[in-house]
């Protein structure tokens, strides 16, 4: 793969970027054959998936002999689109190969006989449905594959039917499906405690059978397929085992699928896997660094994209885009999308970044807010989330500038500012409101207790008013994006457009900006006074065209002092001088899984960066050196014990050790945006649409680096680092030369 991501013996993560993964986050069967934990086909959590029961010297029409050993997993090794285990199965080895090749998880074998005599080895593939959730006529099957259909819910109680195709190559020369009552409330991968292993006598493998009747419904299903197969002295069987998955949307159509079309059945799994996994890597820029950290950081980080990636055209997924992480955020989030809109501005092709955001304008609202969640079946209970939605869309349209698509996002991004300013600035002070902890993806902070101090016990209802410095930024970004697209789409909006964006940012410098602390505040609605509270939110406003050199100063003093910000790992989303600061993820007593008073949060370092690497080149070029520190502090807090071979992307970390939040097991969270930072500022590359591009490396440390082919408006930018120098091509012609921390501006 063109990638420099080392194989790793401590991940199992799979998927293929169609919204099927499998990544259980505390794994209790990894080591068993199969995949018997969890998996996620969009927000749908389902397990078990299926297991390989592997019985040695057995005898048709009698029982199985009595049970080989389980196998016991040797080593595991792991690259993006394999996990590969080696198994000891009594005298036999073993190679499976596990992967995700694309609307299927898949066990490929190779078992070797080393021993003097032959063997012969009946290979059973089953799984155990819920049996509530299917009926007789859900099951249906022959000895080249089972089918099945369940119902499953997703957190909101909503219920859908999963389509199951299990199948066995070479085809399978036994099959069947029994009913039974659950003996355990959880049932482990045994075959002895399967309704197969006790009906072998009779029938012979597993007898050719459906067997679903009974006078209750509740308990288990159990379903298999069996294949005989004799390995003579120093001769290996190979058969591989998959389950196929697809959303029904009624009258057996699988998602994204014609009616009655079936999941697929598959050829090789893993040269499928890898061929995509291979395709994908090709088609990203390339990058090179001598910082391993950030080096490992920008593969590691493609890979995450890709896990999370929905393809499009199944349900409310018209468009390509990518969820928020694994588990239960396995579905786009808007907090997360304009995170991903920066990243993904960056390959060739614009579809992926635009469909990030056209995914939520395609379920905007009727009264014009957009939906904090979109469910692939469903929007119930979707909540809603602040976004950086201008910022995102400049950013995009400054790579892949395009009228069109500016024409077709404009209306919904107006309807979205009417809404933010008639429901969140009704009082016309240009500031936007919080009214709840959760809508800023920020929760359990001193910011909300200033003005409610019962904020944190409080749900989604809107019962407090805080005038947020972030949301208002936001909102600032928004409304200058909408003047300067006004002026290319409707020229006459420009001017509602201008005033509503100087009002807001009036709001932030006179209302927000305390001259005495030399700081952005929240401000507190009821006394229209900034709180004082110190966040890290507080300096998003520096990554803005408000601040100058009245207020660079301030930034110094509070992000550069490790009594506030600068901890060993910054920054901590909560000052270490707050009150209800908690290093530890506690919260008045209690560890919780989203607190931010004082954990360090990869997506408040994205924004950090960005406005500290604003105020670097407008104001403060010798703070280049702690902008570097903190890019590498970034870089390396996100790996395992500090090796960069073992990068991972939690939600929060601990900002004296660097230790994720191993604890939540959420790894590969997709809540920030990193890629972006290192082709913008360790790069250099500011793109301005088809006008051409300013190439300006920040002098952050970094002695080499290359970057390979990012695309601004069509071109092939490169860009080489070499010490204090660097060189441009466009279009693999030389373009130009410069000295890091300098800008050399490039007209196409």
């Amino acid at each position: 793969m063109r990638n420099s991501l080392v194989p790793r013996d401590d991940k199992w993560y799979l998927g293929a970027g169609d919204g099927l993964v499998w990544a259980p986050p505390f794994p209790e069967w990894l080591a068993a054959p199969g995949f018997w934990d969890e998996a996620h086909l969009f927000q749908y959590a389902i397990s078990p998936l299926f297991t390989v029961t592997l019985l040695a010297d057995g005898v048709p029409g009698l029982p199985p002999p009595p049970l080989t050993p389980p196998p016991r997993c040797l080593r595991q090794r792991w690259t993006p689109a394999t996990l590969t285990l080696e198994h000891a199965v009594g005298p036999l080895r073993a190679r499976e190969v596990r992967s995700a090749p694309g609307g299927s998880l898949a066990s490929e074998w190779v078992v070797r006989n080393p021993t003097a005599r032959a063997v012969m080895l009946d290979v059973v593939v089953w799984t155990a449905v819920d049996g509530a959730s299917l009926a007789a006529a859900d099951v249906r099957g022959d000895r080249r594959a089972l089918r099945f259909v369940r119902m499953v819910a997703d957190r909101q109680a909503h219920r859908a039917r999963v389509q199951h195709l299990l199948a066995l190559a070479p085809t399978a020369q036994s099959f069947a499906a029994y009913r039974s009552e659950a003996s355990t409330p959880t049932l482990p991968p045994r075959f002895d405690l399967t309704p197969f292993y006790d009906r072998w006598r009779r029938s012979g493998g597993l007898g050719n059978e459906l067997h679903l009747e009974g006078i209750d419904p509740r308990g288990l299903v159990f379903l298999g397929l069996e294949r005989r197969f004799r390995i003579a002295p120093g001769a290996a069987a190979t058969f591989s085992a998959s389950v196929s998955l697809a959303l029904d949307w009624g009258g057996g159509a699988a998602a994204g699928k014609p009616d009655g079309e079936e999941p697929r059945r598959l050829g090789r799994p893993t040269a499928a896997a890898e061929r995509g996994w291979q395709e994908f890597f090709a088609s990203v820029p390339g990058f090179r660094c001598s910082d391993p950290y950030l080096d490992r950081c920008w593969w590691y980080r493609w890979y995450g994209l890709r896990l999370n990636a929905i393809a499009g055209g199944i349900g409310n997924y018209r468009f390509p885009t990518v969820c928020e992480g694994i588990g239960y955020f396995h579905l786009p989030i808007t907090y997360s999308a304009q995170c991903h809109m920066r990243e993904l501005r960056w390959l060739a092709d614009p579809a992926w970044a635009r469909g990030t955001l056209r995914t939520f304008l395609a379920h905007q609202n009727p009264d014009g807010s957009l939906p904090g969640r979109v469910f692939v079946d469903h929007l119930r209970r979707s909540d809603f989330y602040h976004a950086d939605w201008g910022g995102a869309v400049e950013a995009l349209q400054a790579v892949h500038p395009d009228a069109a698509f500016e024409a077709e996002v404009y209306p919904g991004l107006v309807r979205y500012a009417e809404w933010l300013l008639r429901t969140r600035d009704a009082d016309h002070t240009g500031m936007i409101d919080v009214v709840n902890q959760y809508e800023t993806g920020q929760e359990f902070m001193s910011r909300y207790q200033a003005v409610d101090p019962e904020a944190d016990r409080a749900g989604w209802e809107s019962r407090m008013r805080l005038k947020g410095v972030d949301v208002t930024v936001y909102g600032y970004r928004l409304l200058r994006a909408l003047e300067r697209l006004a002026g290319r789409v409707t020229p006459a909006d420009v001017a509602r457009w201008r005033e509503a964006a100087s009002r807001t940012g009036r709001a932030i410098l006179d209302k927000m900006w305390d001259p005495v602390a030399e700081l952005f505040f929240d401000v507190n609605r009821r006394t229209a006074r900034p709180t004082g509270v110190k966040a890290a939110v507080c300096f998003y406003p520096f990554a803005t065209d408000l601040v100058d050199a009245r207020h660079v100063d301030g930034l110094g003093r509070h992000l550069f002092d490790a009594g506030e910000f600068w901890t060993p790992y910054p920054v901590p989303s909560s000052s270490v001088d707050d009150p209800l600061f908690n290093p530890d993820a506690e919260w008045k007593g209690k560890r919780h899984n989203c607190p931010w008073n004082g954990r360090v949060w990869p997506m408040t370092n994205s924004h950090l960066i960005e406005a500290l690497a604003h105020v670097v080149r407008e104001q403060r070029a010798e703070w280049a050196p702690q902008l570097g520190e903190l890019v590498r502090r970034f870089a390396r807090m996100m790996t395992f014990d500090g090796d960069p071979d073992r990068p991972n992307s939690f939600e929060h970390y601990h900002p004296y050790t660097g230790r994720p939040s191993l604890y939540r097991g959420i790894d590969d969270y997709q809540h920030s945006w990193v890629n972006d930072l290192i082709v913008s500022h360790v790069m250099g590359v500011l793109p301005d649409g088809s006008s051409g591009l300013t190439v300006w490396p920040l002098a952050i440390g970094v002695e080499r680096a290359t970057l390979d082919h990012v695309r601004v408006a069509g071109r092939r930018v490169s860009v080489t680092l070499e010490g204090k120098r660097f060189r441009v091509k466009v279009d693999e012609r030389r373009a130009g030369e410069g000295r890091v921390g300098e800008p050399l501006p490039i007209v196409f």
